[in-house]
């Protein structure tokens, strides 16, 4: 019993000792922030949630078990606990019994709340998408009212397909090497511990090079995507975001790092030839969308650094955004785009933009997204064409990976694993 106790109490909820001689849900004097706990109970009338619902019991026990992966070290812990007080509990103590049922519950609230903890390292960039973190009243009332508990406490530990599929791979791995686990899958389940809104969303692994589309709890389609180099600079950072409209007939607007490295220096190589041959337009530095003569412009300059001027590709079968941009609000200009080379999706390393995601089939995509097919309906570039409903999108990095339900690992090109690696 005393275990029990001061498992509950950490947890949070106060076991009183007038609970001994009671086999109903005790009524203690709860700290402000055990309420909710003894709120819920009270609009039960003392009802249990947990141990009226067997099925409901052992699944959350087995979550329980494996919660250390879920970002709940207490979980296992807590696990052995409840299960030693329900023995008590068939035995034939009351007590053992009411224990159990609030331990569970607090269990629940903790585990929960764990796995709305955002990833170290994510940018939410669109409050759309923005974490929150359910107080544990919601928590409850929301289990209560589930159709089945016990499938319930299964969907949410869940969280997504991706996080699923690597925990449960990681568990299975766990158990075959006596509890021993490479750092690696842990830095990985940190990073995919996404909790995105029911519905339909995107999830991008940087690590893997691959876009997910996701529907209902599961995988529809996947593509292979090309991503940022490993430089530091051109790097697809982890962000999460909302798309809320497809571009057709894009612009491509040359950012100012490849304005400097790349366009002005293949000018000063090559010539003006350069800027005609592939449907560059020189702007103005100051946004209004004046075009500048390229003869009239300092190419040395803007390669220092010194000077400054906007530059866009027309839209066209030669047009590095293809015929398809998906862009989504953030601070670093990051969007998917169509490509018109295709040949480098064979490539095993991907790593090879400056940053932006290039789809390996934008159309497929995009008619996923816009319930239609991606075209345009003129030649009229830079067409902007609103979703049905906007879809979250998850930027996320995934060295471990699980191929036929095994564990695997890809290269840590970022160096991401090693950043903490050395924090631990």
């Amino acid at each position: 019993m005393l275990a029990g106790v001061a498992c509950a109490a950490l947890m949070g909820i106060s076991v009183p000792a007038a609970a001994a001689t009671s086999p109903s849900l005790p009524n203690a004097n709860y700290t402000a922030g055990d309420q909710a706990a003894a709120s819920f109970y009270a609009s039960r009338g003392g009802a249990p949630l947990w141990l009226n619902n067997a099925s409901a019991s052992r699944e959350l026990i087995a979550v329980l078990q494996r919660a250390s992966l879920d970002g709940f070290a207490n979980g296992p812990a807590i696990a052995a606990q409840a299960q030693a007080l329900l023995a008590r509990a068939n035995a034939g103590d009351p007590t053992a019994r009411s224990n159990a049922e609030r331990m569970l519950s607090s269990a629940w609230v903790g585990y929960v709340q764990a796995l709305q903890t955002p990833p170290a390292g994510m940018t939410y960039a669109d409050q759309w998408v923005a974490p929150r973190r359910d107080s544990a009243a919601t928590i409850l009332a929301r289990a209560a009212a589930a159709p089945s508990l016990a499938t319930y406490v299964r969907s949410v530990s869940n969280v997504n397909p991706l996080y699923a599929g690597l925990r449960d791979a990681a568990w299975t791995t766990m158990q075959a090497n006596g509890g021993q686990l490479d750092p690696r899958v842990l830095a990985s389940l940190d990073r995919a511990r996404n909790t995105p809104p029911h519905g339909r969303y995107v999830m991008v692994d940087t690590a893997g090079a691959h876009l997910y589309m996701i529907e209902d709890g599961r995988v529809v389609d996947s593509m292979k995507v090309i991503v940022g180099k490993s430089d530091p600079s051109t790097q697809t950072p982890m962000l999460a975001s909302t798309i809320y409209y497809a571009t057709l007939n894009p612009y491509w607007h040359v950012s100012e790092e490849m304005l400097r490295s790349t366009i002005a220096r293949n000018v000063i190589d090559q010539g003006l030839g350069y800027i005609k041959a592939r449907g560059y337009q020189v702007m103005a530095p100051d946004g209004s969308g004046q075009l500048l003569d390229p003869a009239k412009v300092d190419w040395r300059a803007v390669a220092a650094g010194r000077d400054t001027v906007r530059v866009r590709q027309l839209p066209g079968p030669s047009n590095s955004m293809g015929q398809l941009k998906i862009p989504f609000p953030n601070g670093l200009d990051i969007y998917l785009h169509d490509t018109p080379n295709k040949a480098l999706f064979s490539q095993d390393d991907r790593s090879l933009s400056h940053g932006c995601i290039r789809l390996e089939d934008a159309d497929r995509l995009g008619r996923w997204l816009l319930g239609r097919e991606p075209r345009a309906a003129s030649l009229d570039p830079e067409q902007n064409v609103l979703l049905p409903t906007p879809v979250p999108i998850y930027l996320t990095y995934l060295t471990a990976q699980v191929n036929n339900g095994r564990l695997s690992f890809v290269d840590d090109s970022y160096g991401r694993d090693t950043q903490v690696a050395a924090l631990r």
